[in-house]
């Protein structure tokens, strides 16, 4: 179906791949994996044809349609939710306007006889036969069921893109792309702004009614749940398994643990050489045989070690200043913007040590409860914080309360304490601030790398209640995993709002939903509340039948 052919790319003195070579065929669900840097989002854009490589080639059949979900993009705001979806089908439509033009001029025109007037007739009857063969579809119903699929109501059609937020623009491209039914979809990150239930309608989606997918994403859960197909960036060049995910990080591991053993003997070999060239260098008798091994070291082809993420750190947060029983009770709280309710009669008691997720649809309240509880927002009703209740608290704007005068490295030692201090770069390194880059300005770091610093700062800070907004939408598996074992070994309460079943799981054991304006708490982990309300969605689909 595409086929990449030999492809490089090389800016500024470096090479980011070279000479790689690999076809995607139809129902292939591929992850992109790779560090970050490594050229993951790079290679994505060559195959959407809107990058150039160095050199190489991509090719297809002159009728497949490739699809590009960037991770940035940008709308036009003068159009509603619903007129901006339905520019998925403005080919379609420009095509049944072109022949609805030809027929007129048919017509209207006279001279029957003429070879322009045939022509007109030939070009008519090929553009209808292709027109009348497209599938037909009731646009109208499916651009309705993939937006109410992906998380918007009914009352958000008729509204203007500029009302919505980056993430909710993101879902109406992504509607486009899928309404176009393409025969290749690429996807650069688009879990990032999608809440549980939208990642679950998407993952059903590409599993059921998707040609052939490639994904970056680092969402675990979400990778293993739709891929088939494994393709690793590294080192400049790629690593091809016919393994979802999780099993080919234990393929991987093999690999890389064979490339050891024969780096190690190839260096016990080299040395060996290296040793007699110098010992009988100047001995007549061994002349050839000095030679032979010189050029025998010329010559050998190099093993190397494919890069081992070498960030397995363990933090762990300093211990917690002792809490009151209930760090935080709610009773009867709600909140409205002007006549929007959001939700109502919110009581629960959250208990000293819970491990508590919040979660829901965008929109349903999880971040203004948030906001509540830190005394940021007035609220209807009583929210009570316990006895020395201590709050660290991470914001999706965190980012932005960042002295930009100050070096990474300078914002992290400016609040480690005790042992921590002799691991800063250590830790630096965890999240991708190693060697110089420990030593830039926050001023100059992207968005991303500032809620990753901002994250860092965090662990250091001694608390007994942690509350997190989507913790962890800028950081990469890897990351995730350092963070979370070290909130599951955290001796605090821990609040969570997040996305991400993966990190969610074996860390939290009660669930929060937001929803219907209603604060609902659920005794289960993450995975027994899905299982849950994928039940009661059947039992809904029931009745409604």
């Amino acid at each position: 179906m595409l086929s990449v052919d030999a492809l490089t790319v090389e800016f500024g003195g470096q090479t980011l791949f070279s000479d790689i070579s690999f076809v995607i065929n139809e129902k292939d669900r591929i992850a992109l994996m790779g560090k970050n840097g490594a050229g993951k989002s790079t290679l994505l854009k060559i195959l959407a044809g809107v990058r150039e490589p160095s050199r190489g080639s991509i090719s297809y059949p002159k009728e497949t349609v490739v699809a590009y979900l960037p991770q940035h993009l940008l709308l036009k705001d003068d159009r509603t939710v619903f007129e901006e979806t339905s520019m998925a089908f403005s080919e379609i439509n420009e095509m049944g306007k072109l022949i609805e033009a030809m027929n007129e001029e048919l017509t209207t025109r006279t001279d029957y006889e003429s070879d322009s007037y045939m022509e007109l007739i030939e070009r008519v009857s090929a553009l209808s036969e292709q027109f009348y063969s497209i599938e037909e579809i009731n646009y109208d119903a499916d651009i309705e069921k993939t937006l109410l699929g992906l998380g918007f109501s009914r009352e958000d059609f008729t509204r203007n893109t500029s009302e919505f937020s980056g993430g909710w623009r993101m879902r109406i491209e992504l509607a486009k792309i899928l309404l176009r039914r393409p025969d290749v979809i690429l996807l650069d990150e688009p879990t990032n702004h999608l809440d549980i239930e939208s990642i679950q309608w998407l993952e059903d989606f590409l599993i059921n009614s998707a040609k052939a997918v490639v994904v970056i994403s680092h969402d675990r859960a979400f990778v293993d749940n739709i891929t088939t197909r494994t393709i690793e960036v590294t080192m400049g060049r790629i690593y091809d398994y016919k393994a979802k995910y999780s099993h080919y990080l234990e393929l991987r591991k093999e690999r890389r643990e064979q490339q050891q053993k024969q780096y190690d003997e190839q260096q016990k070999m080299i040395a060996e050489t290296t040793e007699f060239i110098e010992r009988f260098k100047g001995t007549y008798s061994k002349t050839l045989q000095v030679q032979s091994r010189v050029k025998m070291l010329e010559k050998l082809e190099l093993i190397e070690v494919d890069e081992e993420d070498t960030s397995a750190l363990r933090l762990k947060f300093p211990p917690s200043p002792r809490s009151g029983n209930y760090p935080v009770t709610a009773e009867n709280v709600g909140k409205c913007y002007g006549e929007k309710r959001i939700f109502a009669n919110a009581n629960f008691m959250i208990e000293r040590g819970e491990k508590i997720a919040f979660v829901g649809k965008n929109g349903e309240g999880k971040s203004t409860l948030v906001k509540a509880i830190m005394k940021e927002i007035d609220h209807e009703g009583t929210l009570t914080l316990g006895h020395n209740v201590k709050i660290g608290y991470f914001a999706q704007d965190q980012a932005s309360l960042l002295d930009e005068n100050l070096t990474v490295f300078q914002t992290i030692d400016d609040v480690a304490v005790g042992d921590i201090r002799n691991k800063i770069k250590d830790l630096l390194g965890a999240f991708m601030f190693g060697g110089d880059n420990s030593f830039k300005k926050v001023k100059v770091l992207s968005g991303g790398e500032r809620q990753r610093l901002a994250m860092i700062k965090l662990l250091l800070e001694p608390v007994n209640l942690l509350i997190l907004d989507e913790p962890t939408n800028h950081l990469d598996m890897k990351t995730k995993d350092i963070l979370k074992q070290a909130l599951v070994d955290f001796d605090g309460t821990l609040i969570v709002v997040s996305h991400d079943r993966d990190f969610l799981d074996n860390l939290v054991n009660k669930v929060y939903e937001f929803g219907n304006q209603k604060v609902t708490e659920h005794l289960e982990d993450i995975y027994g509340f899905l299982a849950k309300k994928k039940m009661e969605s059947l039992r809904e689909i029931e009745k409604k039948n």
